[in-house]
C-alpha cells in the first residue's frame, strides 16, 4: 500500500493511492495513519480493504507528512562510503546517529526555509524508514519485521550551524521545514529489495546526487537492530539512512541552497518530492 496524509497543515485526513494512482479517503476507515495502524497485523487488515469502495479525493491537494505522531527523528551519518569519500571523512566502523527534531517534519512538497544568516544549507536524499512495532534489542536477522514501510527523506542541513558552531550535528539538522517526508509511506511488503533502489536528487533541474541503496555502508537491518540497542525504537519513529554522494558541501567549488532554488528528489518505488526555497519568514 501506498499511505498518505493530505490536506492543510494540522488538518491532514488519511488516505491511500489505488492501483491506478488515484487519491482515497481512509478517514471513513481509521482515524489517522499513526501507530495504531502501523503493526504488521493492522496494515493486512486495511490492505483487505476494496479500494473501489472508498471516497475518491478531487483535485490535488497538499500531501503531509505520511505517518502522525512520530517521537524520534533518527539519522544515520556517513552511511554511503562514496558520500564520505567526497567531504574527506572517514568510514565509519559503527553507524553515526544524530537526531533531526520533529518540529522540522514537513510535507514532501512544502517550503524549504532558510534560516536566520544562513549560507550553507544543503541538500540530502535519504531513504527513510518508518517504524511498525515497538523494538528493544533486535537482531538483525529480525529487524526488517519491525519496519512499517519507507518513504523519501530530504535530511535538509544547514553545514555552518553543523560544523562551526562546536560540531554539534543536530544543530544543523532541525531547523524548521529541514524534514520533508514523503510523499507516501510504501508498506514494506511492496519493496522487494530495500538494499536496491536507486535514488537522485537534482536542484533546478540539474542532476546533483545519484545513487543506490546496495551503497550503503551498514543496511537498514543493521540499523535497525543497532539502534534498537541504544534507544526503544516506537512505531512511527522515523530514520533516515544516510545519503550517497552528491551534496553541496562536496562539491568543487561548493553550492548552497539559496532563495529561489528550485529542489526535486525521488527513490525507484517511493515516490518524488519538491520543494521551493525561501527566505526565512516569521
Amino acid at each position: 500500500m501506498r499511505l498518505v496524509r493530505y490536506g492543510r497543515p494540522g488538518k491532514e485526513k488519511p488516505g491511500l493511492l489505488d492501483d491506478e494512482g488515484r487519491l482515497r479517503d481512509l478517514s471513513g476507515v481509521i482515524g489517522d495513519i499513526d501507530a495504531a495502524v502501523l503493526s504488521d497485523r493492522a496494515l493486512r487488515k486495511l490492505a483487505k480493504i476494496d479500494t473501489k469502495t472508498l471516497p475518491a479525493v478531487r483535485g490535488n491537494p497538499r500531501l503531509g507528512v505520511p505517518v502522525k505522531g512520530t517521537g524520534k527523528f533518527i539519522g544515520i551519518g556517513m552511511n554511503y562510503s562514496d558520500h564520505a569519500a567526497e567531504i574527506g571523512a572517514p568510514i565509519p566502523s559503527e553507524p553515526i546517529m544524530f537526531m533531526k527534531a520533529i518540529t522540522c517534519l514537513s510535507g514532501p512538497d512544502d517550503p524549504i526555509q532558510l534560516p536566520q544568516g544562513s549560507k550553507k544549507t544543503d541538500w540530502e536524499v535519504e531513504l527513510g524508514v518508518v517504524i511498525g512495532t515497538r523494538a528493544q534489542y533486535v537482531d538483525e536477522a529480525d529487524a526488517l519485521q519491525f519496519v512499517a514501510g519507507y518513504c523519501v527523506v530530504n535530511d535538509v542541513s544547514e553545514r555552518a550551524y553543523q560544523f562551526e558552531l562546536g560540531s554539534q550535528w543536530d544543530k544543523g539538522k532541525g531547523c524548521d521545514t529541514f524534514g520533508p517526508v514523503g510523499p507516501w509511506l510504501v508498506t514494506r511488503d511492496e519493496v522487494y529489495d530495500v538494499q536496491d533502489l536507486n535514488m537522485y536528487l537534482e536542484v533546478n533541474g540539474k542532476r546533483m546526487q545519484t545513487g543506490n541503496t546496495a551503497n550503503m555502508v551498514f543496511t537498514v537491518a543493521q540499523i535497525v537492530s543497532y539502534l534498537s540497542k541504544f534507544m526503544t525504537l516506537e512505531p512511527g519513529d522515523i530514520i533516515c539512512t544516510g545519503t550517497p554522494p552528491g551534496v553541496g558541501m562536496g562539491r568543487t567549488p561548493q553550492r548552497f541552497l539559496k532563495k529561489g532554488d528550485q529542489v526535486r528528489l525521488g527513490i525507484e518505488g517511493l515516490g518524488e518530492q519538491q520543494q521551493d526555497v525561501l527566505a526565512w519568514a516569521k
